[in-house]
């Protein structure tokens, strides 16, 4: 909807608003790499967007924090302002605004003690931990999953990758993670990686990776410290650098669909799965007592109807 989660609450209710007439009716605001005074105005601005939430809007559930805590080898296209491991400062982070997911490299600057400060962090608080923008090599990630950490940030993008010599992150996600965020946008995991991707991860579920593009024309439009320029379906830096997406979760579905995936299938992953990966009892499936969040599709999985809490919102 042209907002950026970096520029403040505004923003935010104009990023759920859009997602919520293509279907999202929960979603996690996603932090950018920034410098510290950033992340932290980022923050207070989705804590004061979850105190204000219109009936139009998905619910924001809290935060995704991706970066600063990763790896510099591994930017993909979040700027360059990684911050080395700091427990305290992820702490006042989460003081901030509730945050739900965090993106950490096992190959993060900082020493041992402080990365082992940042897992007791996050364990304390009840916060998934997430594997990404990580070039660490295979037995390092591998020992975060044997340690407890099930998760991964945007499977294959931002890692290091599958080589059957050097498996990388990428395999250790596929050897060992129960849970994985995936991009079905077709841009950034070739349809025949996802297959890979869903055979080996029971959890797999996707993610939007959605800029101030998403629903917006071809041009320029901010991701954080960038300017990124959509161009058909794809948002890109100036040197071509994927730079997130223009995804919104209907296209989602149906690109989901389109790679073989029937329909229940499809649905759970852009649903339940996400919601039981949060933890979340009372919503991600039609049933007695649950919420009524609720979207309508037509037989060609376009979008008629969207109910949030039973509320109707908008639809494009």
């Amino acid at each position: 909807g042209g907002a950026d989660v970096m520029e403040g609450a505004a923003a935010v209710r104009t990023m759920a608003a859009l997602h919520a007439r293509h279907g999202t009716t929960s979603l996690l605001a996603t932090t950018m790499t920034a410098p510290e005074a950033e992340i932290r105005a980022a923050l207070a601005g989705v804590a004061e967007a979850m105190d204000t939430q219109a009936d139009d809007q998905a619910r924001i559930l809290g935060v995704h924090l991706e970066g600063p805590f990763i790896s510099p080898d591994k930017l993909g296209a979040q700027p360059p302002a990684t911050a080395a491991a700091d427990p305290d400062l992820f702490d006042a982070y989460c003081r901030l605004a509730p945050v739900r997911v965090v993106t950490l490299a096992p190959d993060m600057t900082g020493d041992a003690a402080a990365i082992a400060g940042m897992l007791a962090v996050a364990r304390r608080r009840g916060i998934r931990v997430q594997i990404g923008h990580s070039d660490a090599d295979y037995e390092a990630a591998a020992a975060w999953f044997e340690a407890g950490i099930d998760g991964a940030t945007h499977l294959f993008n931002a890692m290091s990758a599958l080589h059957h010599r050097r498996p990388g992150v990428a395999g250790a996600v596929l050897a060992h993670a129960a849970h994985a965020e995936l991009i079905p946008d077709l841009l950034h995991v070739h349809p025949g990686a996802i297959r890979v991707g869903l055979r080996a991860i029971p959890g797999l579920h996707a993610v939007t990776d959605a800029t101030a593009a998403a629903g917006m024309p071809e041009g320029d439009y901010r991701l954080g410290r960038h300017r990124v320029r959509k161009c058909g379906n794809g948002v890109r830096l100036a040197d071509g650098t994927l730079a997130g997406s223009a995804l919104t979760m209907d296209l989602a579905l149906r690109n989901l669909v389109s790679v073989g995936l029937d329909l229940a299938d499809a649905a759970a992953r852009v649903s339940s799965l996400p919601a039981a990966y949060l933890g979340l009892a009372d919503r991600g499936v039609i049933a007695p007592g649950k919420r009524a969040d609720l979207v309508v599709l037509s037989p060609d999985l376009t979008v008629q109807q969207v109910f949030v809490q039973g509320v109707a919102v908008p639809c494009p």
